[in-house]
């Protein structure tokens, strides 16, 4: 059971809550650099945070990234503070959330629907749900 392995999924408007109403919280966006790049990133400029970026998977070849618990441990050095995982679609922050309950952090939350939310009925992500369609801050290079 999911409550088992991680502190639970959260919506992009509930995480936007937890950060909000909780000092240490802290956003970690485990997509590509070339996501970020692409197609954009959460900002919490108004909310005087930063988001951490540390990718899941590496790109081209999406194999895992040796370093990524590793990279969590320097940004989360308070294994209570809230961890909120975000990715394109839930996927693989459902699974970082996962990997760092195992490595002792006991309050990893997964935003389900993620940045882009789920595909649509034409196969397209970016109008069902998500960080972007919940209207919430996000910027673009």
């Amino acid at each position: 059971m999911t409550e088992d392995i991680y502190a639970g999924d959260l919506t992009a408007k509930e995480t936007w809550r937890q950060l909000v109403e909780e000092t240490g919280a802290l956003l970690i966006d485990v997509r590509t650099p070339e996501e970020w790049a692409f197609v954009g990133v959460p900002d919490l400029t108004s909310l005087g945070k930063e988001v951490a970026f540390v990718p899941w998977t590496l790109f081209p070849d999406k194999r895992a990234n040796p370093d990524f618990e590793d990279s969590i441990a320097r940004h989360a050095t308070d294994k209570d503070v809230a961890l909120l995982f975000i990715c394109r679609s839930g996927v693989r922050s459902r699974h970082a959330a996962i990997a760092m309950t195992g490595r002792g952090y006991g309050r990893c939350y997964n935003v389900a629907d993620g940045f882009e939310g789920p595909k649509n009925e034409t196969g397209h992500r970016g109008t069902l749900a998500g960080w972007k369609v919940d209207g919430l801050a996000w910027k673009q290079d």
